[in-house]
């Protein structure tokens, strides 16, 4: 970073130095001045060491330890105030005169923004002086009109206050993009870590009644049922493999199977081998199996089939649920978005939104009385 703008201030310097009437190129002061307020007296130092090499290259011998003083009173300034202070630090050299004086007023008290202003303003009066008192040793723009003299002591605060609203402006966008972030982070991990209350309690109703008559397969779903909370509550990522998503449904399913009987609960699959590698987003079937049982099985006296597939379509994949049971004909759509539903399909949708924004679709056709489909589309690289 230092490099970024050390190297192009130093050619400015040399620039001023060379090309007649264009003094505007050496911002040395006011640099240096930022480099005290951000980064502390000492970086604030030896880039000022760094900047004076031209000027004294050209016979101008105050200009090292004048940047020198420069750049450690900046630096003890920088950390003697609050840090969110001198970012909020404003070129508007008036309205901070106008809020000081209207503040002190009512109520006198020492203000660091005034104090920040003087001591940039009092620097450049500095250098003016020096520079008048021994001519060709360090340069200021000198100027034998007051007004004009005047005009130049504001203008380095000026530079200084300009530089640290666009910096202060970059810095909050990028606080906002990482909190935006964060939030969507955290929003998905609340998603992804439901689990439907009803199924929990279910599930444990027939472990209770399986302890005694059939205790083996009471031990089985024990176990199945602890790799379904492990998986909901481990920190993994925001990505599993789809091989991975479809082991942790089979525990799910395993369950429900004997919730319902193996005659009333089957369960189907048709996948294409190339998308069992592709990543996808952790948790995402089986909320999706969850409402095809509650909504369209479970209503339905036989009971009914679930049909898990995928396939690679271009250069994204598919993935469907769909079962045979009842259909939506009696289920209006905000059913399906309702708490008690574990995270449901609206939760599901909300997640690939966060995920994919408009590059995944996610589509539910339901045929009442026949059974209902859920079909998810999501980029992928498929080899």
């Amino acid at each position: 970073m230092l490099a970024f703008f050390l190297i192009p201030l130093t050619l400015g310097v040399w620039v001023r130095i060379v090309v007649a009437n264009f003094l505007a190129a050496d911002i040395s002061f006011e640099t240096v001045t930022l480099l005290g307020l951000l980064l502390g007296p000492g970086w604030a130092m030896l880039s000022a060491l760094v900047l004076a090499v031209p000027a004294v290259i050209r016979h101008e011998y105050l200009a090292a330890p004048f940047l020198v003083a420069v750049g450690m009173i900046s630096g003890i300034f920088g950390i003697w105030v609050e840090r969110e202070e001198v970012w909020s630090f404003t070129p508007f050299v008036d309205l901070s005169l106008y809020r000081w004086v209207r503040r002190n007023l009512r109520q006198p008290k020492f203000d660091r923004q005034i104090a920040l202003l003087m001591l940039i303003a009092g620097m450049e009066i500095a250098r003016d002086w020096l520079a008048s008192r021994y001519p060709h040793r360090l340069f200021a723009l000198v100027t034998d009109a007051w007004w004009l003299r005047v005009l130049v002591w504001l203008c380095a605060p000026m530079v200084v206050g300009v530089c640290l609203k666009m910096w202060n402006a970059l810095r909050i966008e990028l606080k906002l993009e990482e909190q935006k972030r964060l939030v969507l982070e955290a929003r998905f991990d609340a998603l992804q870590r439901q689990i439907n209350p009803h199924f929990l309690f279910n599930t444990l109703n027939s472990i209770a009644s399986l302890v005694r008559f059939r205790p083996d397969l009471a031990r089985e779903m024990i176990v199945k049922l602890a790799n379904l909370l492990r998986a909901l509550l481990k920190d993994h990522g925001t990505y599993v493999q789809l091989r991975e998503e479809l082991s942790f449904t089979d525990d799910y399913l395993d369950i429900e199977v004997v919730r319902f009987g193996a005659d009333k609960l089957r369960v189907v699959k048709e996948l294409d081998e190339r998308t069992l590698d592709v990543l996808v987003p952790s948790i995402l079937l089986q909320p999706l199996i969850e409402n095809s049982i509650k909504h369209g099985l479970e209503p339905r006296i036989q009971g009914g089939t679930i049909t898990i597939r995928s396939r690679v379509a271009g250069p994204s994949i598919v993935v469907e649920v769909e079962d045979d049971g009842v259909g939506m004909m009696h289920k209006p759509p905000s059913a399906l978005e309702h708490p008690g539903n574990g995270i449901g399909m609206k939760n599901v949708r909300e997640r690939l939104e966060v995920l994919y924004g408009n590059r995944a679709r996610f589509t539910v056709v339901s045929r009442p009385g026949r059974g209902t489909l859920v079909s998810i589309e999501i980029p992928a690289d498929v080899e």
